[in-house]
């Protein structure tokens, strides 16, 4: 980190620690420990690949990424800096456990409201313990909840972000689609709309692997990651629908208990769906079994959901600008500078014509 950033920094935390409660400050206190761990491990890539002690595997993996990076700023215009030219190994799975809330009537989530993003619909810790801390008194209060492990994260272009080692488990596709989603969270982020920000980042993503895979991509993975896609719509199809039934329910006059009742039943019905779309349109494919290992609840649907709602509205505006990456970054630049009421109706007109 730069002395300017270091300085900026500083300053961030002081105006923190001066507007905030006690337990809010307890809260920005681990993000900056955590934040801190994570640059005290950082190395860059160009470093780690000359070591003599460095896997091959790793090298291989972290020239592959050098070369992902190029890609990102050289052909899909993602900001051109230092990020994921560095690496840090974390030494555990993920890097932060982000916790999800909702009223167990209700799947809106909860949202918590923090300097420089915003309001977000999730809540972020460096260790997973404080993480199931914080879901455990929520969970006293009343609220449905849902900790789930991240392997990357983005800090908006305000440092430098690094490859992390919880990434590395995962194919070279998976691992591009997951720079290009974040650096496009640096290059366009707007406090307080969580759906827009990430339905931008996923349609990047998704535009972004499709022209690396073009590129560079062997015929075996552009299969893989067609495969990926429409597995995971199936995915997304089955928890619009449990949305549906559930706000539907959520609405009706009946009583609280037999609102209970109705929702176990629904979950019941969309893991009974999970089961019918595993075994006849994916061949027993179990890639999502551990999320529908745990318990099922609002908090766990709206995980999913903040991340989907407008990404049709934001490929109709690239297909309108005939895939030009310029021209669709300005006109979502354009859309961002809306008041939230007529972003939202933009967005729902894209939504129409999709």
């Amino acid at each position: 980190m730069t002395h300017n950033k270091q300085i900026k920094f500083i300053f961030l935390l002081l105006s923190v620690f001066i507007i905030t409660a006690c337990n809010t400050i307890s809260y920005y206190g681990q993000a900056m420990q955590g934040q801190v761990d994570i640059w005290q491990r950082m190395q860059p890539i160009e470093n780690v690949i000359a070591q003599t002690d460095t896997p091959t595997r790793l090298k291989q993996q972290l020239a592959e990424v050098l070369q992902i990076r190029a890609f990102a700023s050289d052909k899909l215009y993602l900001p051109d800096n230092p990020s994921y030219t560095f690496y840090a190994d974390l030494q555990r799975p993920y890097v932060v456990w982000n916790v999800f809330a909702a009223a167990p009537f209700s799947i809106k989530p909860q949202e918590w409201c923090f300097l420089v993003v915003g309001c977000v619909s999730y809540r972020g810790y460096f260790t997973e313990a404080d993480a199931k801390q914080a879901a455990s008194a929520l969970q006293t209060e009343g609220y449905d909840v849902y900790v789930g492990g991240i392997a990357a994260y983005s800090t908006l272009g305000w440092f430098t972000d690094p490859l992390l080692n919880t990434m590395l488990s995962w194919s070279r596709t998976r691992i591009a689609s997951v720079i290009f989603h974040e650096l496009s969270h640096q290059l366009l982020y707007i406090p307080n709309d969580t759906a827009f920000n990430e339905s931008f980042a996923m349609t990047v993503e998704t535009i972004g692997v499709e022209r690396w895979l073009a590129q560079n991509g062997t015929p075996a993975e552009w299969e893989n990651y067609q495969q990926y896609r429409q597995r995971r719509a199936d995915f997304i199809v089955l928890i619009q629908q449990t949305r549906t039934d559930l706000e539907q329910l959520y609405r009706s006059p009946l009583s609280q208990a037999d609102k209970i009742a109705q929702k176990t039943h629904i979950f019941a019905q969309l893991q009974a769906n999970y089961q019918q779309v595993k075994q006849q349109k994916w061949g027993g494919y179990a890639g999502y079994d551990f999320w529908f290992a745990e318990t099922l609840n609002n908090a766990k649907i709206t995980s999913i959901l903040t991340y989907q709602d407008y990404i049709p509205a934001f490929t109709t505006l690239l297909s309108e600008k005939q895939g030009n990456l310029a021209e669709f970054y300005q006109a979502v630049k354009t859309l961002s500078q809306l008041s939230a009421e007529e972003r939202q109706q933009t967005l729902n007109g894209l939504l129409a014509r999709n």
